[in-house]
C-alpha cells in the first residue's frame, strides 16, 4: 500500500519541524535551571511555589483542616512565606507588595 502525498508531507514536516522544536524547548529549559541554580548558589535557597500555586494551597489548607497532610501542607506554605521574605530576588513573578501581604498559616 502506497502512502498518499499528504502523508509524506506530514511525515517530512515532522521530521523537519520536531528537532528545532524540541532543541527550543530544551535550551528554555536549561536556562531556568540554571537561573534556579544561581539563585540557590547566591541565596541559599529559593520561593518553591508562584503566586498562584501558594493561593490554592492556602485555599486547599483552609477548606481542608481535618486532612491528614494539612499540617505538611501548612509547614511547606509557612515555608515558602519565610523564604520569600528573607531573599532578595524571588524565582517566580512575586511583586514587594504580594510578599508584604502573605501571612503565615498557624493551627
Amino acid at each position: 500500500m502506497a502512502l498518499s502525498a499528504v502523508a509524506w508531507a506530514t511525515m517530512l514536516f515532522t521530521i523537519l519541524v520536531l528537532p528545532g522544536i524540541a532543541t527550543a524547548v530544551l535550551i528554555r529549559s536549561l536556562r531556568t535551571e540554571e537561573r534556579k541554580l544561581a539563585l540557590i548558589r547566591d541565596q541559599g535557597r529559593i520561593d518553591s511555589y508562584s503566586p498562584r500555586a501558594l493561593r490554592e494551597l492556602g485555599e486547599w489548607i483552609h477548606a481542608n483542616p481535618n486532612d491528614p497532610y494539612v499540617a505538611e501542607a501548612r509547614e511547606r506554605y509557612n515555608e515558602c512565606v519565610r523564604t520569600l521574605r528573607e531573599t532578595d530576588e524571588p524565582y517566580y513573578d512575586w511583586s514587594d507588595e504580594q510578599i508584604e501581604a502573605l501571612e503565615t498559616i498557624e493551627k
